[in-house]
């Protein structure tokens, strides 16, 4: 142990016995993890909602009979070894 650690471990051993033993507080550092876990949350949030507003998306559903054609017709093409491009 170097001589500043031992310093330092001298100094907070007396304030560790004014506590109370039996309550427990997360403290500063428990406050800072906090905070930067709500911001990232936030950031994550506010990054989700610009790229669902960029989602284009077609609100009526196509006629069944139609999406089910081009779906045989894609399915036929992709088994013939022409290639698809997505």
């Amino acid at each position: 142990m170097s001589a500043t650690s031992t310093l330092a471990m001298t100094h907070l051993v007396p304030l560790a016995k004014d506590l109370d033993e039996n309550k427990v507080t997360p403290g500063v550092l428990g406050f800072i993890v906090f905070a930067v876990i709500g911001a990232a949350v936030w950031l994550l949030m506010k990054s989700m909602n610009k790229h669902m507003k960029r989602v284009n998306f077609e609100e009526a559903p196509e006629e069944p009979g139609k999406a089910a054609a081009a779906a045989s017709t894609e399915g036929a093409k992709g088994a013939k070894g022409e290639e698809r491009t997505a």
